[in-house]
Parts: structure tokens; sequence; C-alpha cells
């Protein structure tokens, strides 16, 4: 199934993100940039202001690695289901429908952002930071972690106290994302196993 192009030689692109379903960009393809984003898998748009072909990431390395293609019922509007590799605006907010940067009361906190953080934290190593901590004490110390705060759902979960509960579970899920990152291990790759069992 092929995109209408006869109807329209530019056809609107909505990009949305793969796991969270966050609505990053809308852009125009022509039948040109569809191929390409076909045989990439990074999506490439048609610039109206440049007059030209361009890939999102071409000068930021912001790519947008494609997951899914789905058309409209007319087949004249495309969305692009995909992987983010950093800031999808030029602002760098995550989503061109966000304003500059975090703003309060329209930020969205999701698993992405924390394990993003959990990331840097890797990278930069900052002094002062738990995070830091854990890296630094290795797979034993997160490991243990994890176990622990399992351990805290579970007497939480038979005291029947929802709010700590909550609490414990908010500790289970940060230092099991600690864990992936300390093992190269990407959320998205959990994601993916989950939707290999859900389609069985």
């Amino acid at each position: 199934m092929n995109p209408n192009f006869k109807k329209s030689e530019l056809l609107p692109v909505i990009v949305q993100h793969f796991t969270n379903k966050k609505v990053l960009m809308l852009g125009y393809m022509n039948s040109e940039a569809y191929e390409k984003t076909l045989e990439s898998k990074h999506v490439w748009f048609f610039s109206r202001s440049k007059n030209r072909l361009w890939e999102k990431g071409e000068s930021s390395k912001n790519f947008l690695g494609v997951k899914k293609i789905v058309l409209d019922c007319d087949k004249d509007a495309i969305l692009i289901l995909a992987s983010p590799e950093g800031p999808t605006c030029h602002t760098l907010a995550d989503s061109c429908f966000e304003a500059e940067g975090s703003v309060e009361g329209n930020f969205l906190f999701t698993l992405e952002y924390l394990e993003k953080i959990i990331e840097e934290r890797k990278n930069l190593m900052p002094k002062g930071s738990y995070t830091t901590t854990l890296f630094e004490e290795g797979i034993n110390k997160i490991s243990k972690k994890v176990g622990e705060e399992a351990s805290e759902v579970i007497i939480a979960s038979l005291a029947e106290q929802k709010k700590d509960l909550i609490y414990e579970s908010a500790d289970l899920i940060y230092h099991l994302l600690v864990l992936l990152a300390n093992e190269g291990i990407k959320l998205e790759e959990i994601i993916q196993e989950l939707n290999k069992r859900h389609n069985k």
C-alpha cells in the first residue's frame, strides 16, 4: 500500500514516538522522500523552504529511526512511528509541539525521559548524584538495590497500603532502569519484547 502522490505532490507526515506515542513533529514528503525513508529506515522530508530533500537529523544528528509507517484511509496522509535519536525539535525540546525547554505545567514526564537522565548520569558521573554512586559501586550494588526494592513492593502490596505500594514501585522502576543502563539495555528493547509476547 503506497501513498497517493497523484492527489498531491506533497503529503503531510505526522511523526509519533514509537513507545510513548507523543507527537513529535509534522513535515511533508514527496514520493522521493518517501522512498528514501523506506530505504534508509530514517525519516526524510521535502523542505518547502529549502526546496530540496532533507534527512531529519542531517545536521543535528538527532535522527528519527523508522519503526512503522501507517497511511490514512485516503492514502494522502502518512503517520510514522519513530524512535528519536535525541531531541526532535530545533529548540532541543523532545517535540515540536512543546514550548521551548521545560515549561511548568506543560512538562510530560515519561520513563523515556527518566531513562535519558540516568544515561546522562552514567556518561557524566556528576559528583553528589545518587545515580552516580550506584554506577560507581557497580552491578552487585545495583542488583542488590533492585532486589531490596522488589521486596519492599511485595511488603507494601501484602499490607494493602496503596500509597506505599506506589512509592516503592517508583523506587523499583528507577533502580531497574539504572540496572538496564549499566548493562547497556534500552527500555525500548524491553517494550519490544513485551510487544512480541503480546502479538503471540
